[in-house]
Formats: structure tokens, sequence, C-alpha cells
């Protein structure tokens, strides 16, 4: 048996999917960043309530954890990773509108998450990612 028969090239990866896996890879990120922020900002500052922004932070950081195994599952074109990929857009739209409701950098803010968001689900429901992860097959 050749090597190459005892490990096949692995399949291209659509630049869609990928794209859409850095799509969620920046927001967990962000969720991480934003979790960080509260939890030093808590420990270093004088917070109306503690245990609140406590969890709050805390709250932030393991919401990261969802679209980072998304990312991680649609780089690896695995079908039960855009399920999460998609919640997390969704979930993004409602906090993108708050803040592009409110005043100063929370504007720019919305904007910039509104646009990912939008564009994470124009990627995931793709017809190229959806064949990439295998989903919508005809059952063998």
């Amino acid at each position: 048996m050749s090597s190459s028969e005892q490990n096949p090239a692995p399949t291209s990866r659509p630049a869609r999917v990928t794209a859409a896996a850095a799509v969620a890879g920046l927001q967990a990120l962000a969720l991480f960043a934003g979790g960080v922020y509260v939890l030093v900002n808590t420990l270093t500052g004088t917070p109306d309530g503690f245990t609140q922004a406590l969890t709050g932070g805390a709250t932030l950081i393991a919401l990261g954890l969802i679209p980072l195994l998304a990312a991680r599952g649609l780089l690896g074109c695995r079908s039960w990773s855009r399920g999460p990929a998609i919640i997390t857009q969704l979930m993004a739209l409602p906090v993108a509108y708050t803040l592009l409701t409110g005043v100063g950098a929370a504007i720019p803010a919305g904007i910039a998450l509104a646009a990912a968001a939008v564009t994470g689900l124009v990627l995931l429901v793709h017809p190229t990612t959806t064949r990439a992860l295998g989903i919508g097959r005809p059952a063998s």
C-alpha cells in the first residue's frame, strides 16, 4: 500500500467556509477580550455590583467558546459546526441593534458587529458552504 493510499490528500476547503470560520473566530476573540476587560475593570475598579460584574465577565468568556468551537469545526469542514456558527450570528444581531441605538463609540461597534453577523450568515447559508459541510446530501 502506497503512502498516498494510507494518507489520502485532504479535500480542499472552499474560501467561503474559511471566511465563515474567520468571522466566527473574530467574534470569539471579541467576546474573550470583552470578558477579560470586564473582569480586569471589576478587579481594579469599583463596580456597582461586584458579583454581577464578575458574572458578566465570566459569561462573556464562556460565550466566546461557542464561536471558537464553531470556527474550529468549520475549518475542519464538520457539518455540526454550522449550527453554533449560525446561532452566534443570530445572537449578534440584537446586540448590534442595541449598540446602534447607543451613543459615541457604540455606534461604530454596532456597525462592525452587524456587518460581521450578516456576512457570517450569508457565508454560512451559501450553497457552496452547505455542500462543503455535507449538509443536505441525500442519505445513502
